[in-house]
């Protein structure tokens, strides 16, 4: 089996952008792939570095979510990344082999500064050292666990070709050593938030999270952006514009997704009616997530990041041996 290695940095509870965008295509993958899926507590404090109980909150926070949509433990190696000192001795490494001017033209990188504003200045005159660098520390991420495969997202992809550049650079230098890694797209495309945001995320306060309970279901979708040409409930609208239409195609069934569409053309149905349904659709969706998660307790979930953690460090250790070998660093 090919190696595969993914990582989500635990700053907040998965929502349904992550259930759809990442996480339906990591439960297809772990039935044929020895599958690392790294918690990334240290990719998080490149930007979260004024809040780490933030962050070790969240560890286990979003392995129970990870756990609830139905990974299975026995499938996949769920580590924490601080716990693995062996990526941080590969990012040291790799860090000479790439410069900064590279790190400042990746796309990824930009974006993300750019979005930063409150952490980093408008200009980004204030970027951090690590968060510049952190391109490499992914690089690190993949090769320690030997990574043929990868699944990105669209936006991920030029973090996926900066490791590639330095798999290439250090074969070229040091001996055909590392692999170069190949992607994974996800079918699913980025999920929108509910005020029609073309990214969902808990900065946005746009997002509906898996752990989500009845009563903030309803005050979420109630709040929901509807086609704001449509005035009194008897107007006909457009589905294509209106968020409530937009959750039912992804939770609801097929039957109602048309019911749903050809009611709100012709001016059958009131918005408020629409979204009683949708929360009632929604809750139905997430019922059988939540409860699995309740299944697994502070106790258990820590038994599981100690196992694959374990696991992943063996797995690292040799990877470590033969760059050090490679860089003639054995001493």
């Amino acid at each position: 089996m090919k190696t595969i290695l993914t990582g989500l940095r635990p700053t907040g509870n998965l929502h349904l952008g992550h259930y759809f965008g990442a996480g339906i295509n990591y439960l297809k993958l772990q039935d044929d792939y020895d599958f690392y899926l790294e918690i990334a507590d240290v990719q998080a404090l490149t930007d979260n570095f004024t809040n780490p109980s933030k962050v070790r909150e969240n560890v286990f926070e979003i392995t129970k979510d990870l756990l609830a949509i139905g990974l299975n433990p026995d499938k996949v190696h769920f580590f924490i990344q601080s716990k693995i000192p062996q990526i941080a001795e590969l990012t040291v490494f790799y860090s000479n082999l790439v410069t900064v001017a590279r790190l400042q033209r990746n796309p990824t990188v930009k974006t993300e500064i750019s979005q930063k504003k409150e952490l980093f200045g408008n200009n980004g005159e204030s970027i951090t050292y690590g968060f510049l660098g952190y391109p490499v520390s992914q690089a690190a991420d993949i090769t320690a666990f030997d990574g043929e495969v990868v699944p990105v997202g669209d936006d991920q992809l030029p973090l996926l070709e900066q490791c590639r550049e330095i798999v290439r650079k250090f074969n070229s230098i040091y001996g055909q050593t590392l692999k170069e890694p190949e992607q994974v797209l996800s079918n699913t495309t980025r999920v929108k938030g509910l005020d029609g945001n073309e990214k969902m995320g808990k900065s946005l306060g746009n997002a509906i999270y898996l752990i989500d309970d009845k009563d903030t279901i309803s005050k979420k979708i109630m709040n929901a952006l509807t086609d704001t040409k449509k005035i009194k409930k008897d107007d006909p609208a457009n589905p294509d514009v209106c968020m409530v239409y937009y959750y039912h195609k992804l939770v609801n069934t097929k039957e109602n997704i048309e019911k749903v569409c050809s009611e709100c053309k012709k001016g059958a149905r009131g918005c408020v009616t629409c979204k009683k349904e949708l929360i009632e659709a929604m809750n139905k969706f997430l019922e059988p997530i939540q409860e699995r998660r309740k299944q697994f307790t502070d106790e258990k979930v820590k038994e599981i990041l100690e196992n694959g953690t374990n696991i992943a460090r063996a797995k690292s250790e040799e990877q470590l041996k033969k760059v050090k070998k490679a860089m003639k660093i054995d001493y």
